[in-house]
């Protein structure tokens, strides 16, 4: 074979971690994105693993697929029309973006608009190179990362977008107490962000002791398997679980809110006793749902103005071959926070 030839057909596939279900991610090759006018090529250099990749129920029957969301890298092409961008620049990019135009983007609910809902990158995160569409460019879903932050880091700016917004929306305020309900990765980040916004108290659950540590030591005042730090004006819930959601309900203050963060169970009800929760108590429930462009700026900015640490939250970066592992580690819980895939080692 002439080598030329070969290394061509070589470099036309790439690596991708292929999603089949929780238990069955095989490493397998498939043609790399091309790209066209107004699109741009990426290289992954760091993917994060979220815990809504290991919601089955709500992957399984778009299987096989290539998750991954929280994504940073290299641009490595850039197709006829782009401007701004240059072949070599390092950035993070967003999944989904906003229109901008509808209703609901006029009215602040960006996440909840079709295009958000249409658009992504392609093929996931957990793939050596990335096709960036057109609308993720002109819609501003593309970031460009400053030299001190690294691509591990730059991980971090999709998912502390998401916790901006939710607080953004709950009315989180300089003195409230605030209690988190699950100290995933998604609870510490919520718990980061509140004390970096001034609550007076933080008060944090868990059914894991790991967990639970690495709540006080990122922030909250105390932690425990139940709520005993009383009432809370915010209550975020950030587990799916039907016992911790009613405990978080149960826990608002008067006057209070409760942020519905966290994807439940695929059927999941929860009886609450209207009365006793709302009735005189003027209770706000409440939800949110990814982020804009701006929340990815602003969590981009939190985090290179170190006023939310995220370096610290990093257990694990694994190779691609070893993301089935990754899903376990954030599965379990045990070992792990935050577990990075790094396609290229």
């Amino acid at each position: 074979m002439d080598y030329n030839k070969e290394i061509h057909i070589r470099t036309a596939f790439m690596r991708v971690a292929m999603y089949y279900n929780n238990k069955d991610i095989r490493l397998e090759e498939v043609p790399r994105p091309e790209i066209g006018k107004g699109e741009m090529l990426m290289k992954v250099e760091s993917s994060g693993i979220c815990g809504t990749d290991l919601l089955e129920w709500y992957r399984i029957h778009k299987a096989p697929l290539v998750l991954g969301h929280e994504v940073a890298g290299v641009i490595e092409d850039i197709g006829e029309g782009v401007e701004g961008f240059k072949k070599g620049e390092r950035i993070a990019v967003s999944h989904h973006v906003p229109c901008g135009e509808c209703k609901f983007c006029k009215a602040g609910h960006e996440s909840v608009c079709d295009m958000l809902r249409t658009t992504k990158f392609y093929p996931g995160g957990f793939a050596e190179y990335i096709r960036i569409p057109e609308a993720n460019i002109e819609k501003g879903g593309v970031y460009k990362l400053p030299n001190g932050l690294s691509f591990d880091e730059a991980t971090f700016i999709e998912p502390l977008a998401c916790v901006v917004r939710g607080q953004r929306i709950a009315g989180m305020k300089k003195s409230k107490s605030v209690l988190v309900i699950g100290s995933g990765i998604s609870g510490l980040l919520h718990i980061k962000l509140a004390r970096a916004s001034g609550a007076s108290r933080i008060f944090a659950t868990d059914i894991l002791e790991n967990r639970l540590l690495a709540a006080k030591a990122f922030g909250a005042d105390g932690a425990g398997r139940t709520n005993t730090g009383g009432p809370a004006d915010l209550v975020i819930i950030c587990a799916g679980a039907d016992g911790a959601i009613e405990e978080g309900i149960r826990s608002v203050e008067r006057g209070g809110t409760v942020l519905f963060f966290a994807a439940a169970g695929k059927d999941s009800k929860i009886p609450v006793p209207a009365n006793d929760i709302f009735w005189r108590n003027e209770v706000t429930i409440t939800s949110s749902y990814a982020a804009s462009p701006k929340e990815h700026l602003d969590a981009l900015n939190l985090i290179v103005d170190n006023k939310v640490s995220v370096g610290d939250m990093i257990t694990h970066r694994l190779k691609l071959e070893d993301t089935v592992k990754g899903f376990k580690l954030v599965s379990e819980g045990k070992e792990a926070l935050k577990v990075i895939i790094r396609p290229w080692g």
